[in-house]
């Protein structure tokens, strides 16, 4: 079975949470967003997972 490819979409989200997550200040927010941060979907490939993880990561982070 051949892995999948990356996503670039989702490499370009995780970048962009990544970054906001790093300027955000400490508080109930930014641990929540690290909570939904899932490095472990993405190397599981495991995209629609990482996606909607993504989305609760930006959600928790507004």
């Amino acid at each position: 079975m051949e892995a999948k490819s990356p996503d670039p979409n989702i490499a370009d989200r995780m970048k962009s949470l990544k970054a906001a997550w790093d300027k955000a200040p400490a508080g109930p927010k930014k641990d929540a967003t690290l909570r939904h941060y899932s490095e472990k979907a993405r190397a599981a490939r495991q995209d629609a997972e990482c996606i909607r993880e993504l989305d609760a990561a930006t959600q928790a982070l507004a």
